[in-house]
């Protein structure tokens, strides 16, 4: 059996040299993160792996928005399934808002003056009022071209509309990759989307992605998965690759447990049962906050590619 070496930790460290210390010690957390920056490493190298990437949770309001740009840029991922919410805060700054950081003050003061808490995280109204009429100049100038249309086609549209290099769905429109969202209504986004379709003739069909997305993964020699939080995006990535026997090799971080049986908190194993995951396929799970674990795992891997 190999020991378990005791973690050494030295002035100036870079990342990489922590994560190697990690998979030296090769047990509990560090193990984990170790292996999953191994598995995310191996996918982004093998040129057969199509790396399908969800985003759940507050995860660009969180400071994830450079990151997920970089990935797309980089080629590092192929495809996005992300949530309606993560698209909405990516444009939200597109259009010149911000988010701040909550000092702690009471929720009915922050509501008097029009702001919103996520966790620790504020934002102000202004920026949404904002984010409101600049998307609705978009969905206007979309519903005059192409009056039905897909939700990832949608996407891909507003995406070349957003003059941000910073914006991870401008990035993804013009880098092509392909962005995903089957939860979109439920997000702010979701939101102005309806109240436009109420007097302009713009239907938006979601049951359409599924013939894209399903020729992307027939067309895939191996998918790879990097599931950042769970709940929807993570079952739409996972089940998106049932009809060809799940995924090849991935990597889950989420802060949600397993003993509820929430999908949330199933680790990757599980999904082998329902083949959202090969029997053959490289799993690694890692409980914790995704705004600490994947920076860490991403800059160890930029070091090693």
């Amino acid at each position: 059996m190999d020991k378990v070496n005791q973690l050494k930790i030295k002035e100036g460290m870079k990342v990489s040299e922590l994560i190697e210390q990690f998979d030296n010690s090769g047990v509990l957390g560090s193990g984990r993160v170790a292996r999953a920056s191994n598995i995310l490493c191996n996918m982004i190298k093998d040129e057969e792996m199509n790396v399908f990437m969800s985003l759940g949770g507050p995860l660009i309001p969180g400071g994830m928005r450079n990151i997920v740009t970089n990935m797309v840029r980089e080629g590092h991922v192929d495809l996005i399934i992300s949530s309606g919410a993560n698209i909405t805060h990516d444009m939200l700054e597109a259009f010149g808002g911000n988010h701040y950081r909550d000092e702690g003050r009471d929720d009915e003061d922050l509501n008097a003056e029009g702001i919103g808490r996520i966790a620790d995280i504020n934002v102000g109204s202004d920026d949404f009022e904002i984010f409101e009429s600049e998307i609705i100049k978009i969905f206007e100038d979309i519903s005059s071209q192409k009056p039905k249309i897909s939700i990832q086609e949608l996407l891909y549209e507003v995406g070349l509309r957003i003059e941000d290099e910073n914006s991870f769905l401008a990035t993804a429109a013009r880098m092509k990759t392909p962005i995903f969202a089957p939860g979109l209504i439920d997000s702010m986004f979701g939101l102005q989307l309806w109240m436009f379709s109420q007097d302009h003739d713009f239907t938006v069909d979601a049951v359409a992605d599924m013939h894209y997305l399903s020729d992307i993964v027939f067309n895939s020699k191996k998918i790879g998965g990097v599931l950042l939080g769970g709940g929807l995006t993570k079952h739409y990535t996972l089940a998106s690759t049932l009809l060809i026997g799940g995924l090849d090799s991935a990597i889950q971080i989420t802060l949600d447990r397993p003993e509820a049986g929430s999908l949330s908190g199933a680790p990757l194993q599980e999904a082998k049962s329902w083949s959202k995951a090969k029997c053959e396929s490289t799993l690694e799970t890692v409980i914790g906050d995704v705004t600490v674990i994947f920076p860490l795992i991403y800059a160890d891997v930029l070091d090693k590619l």
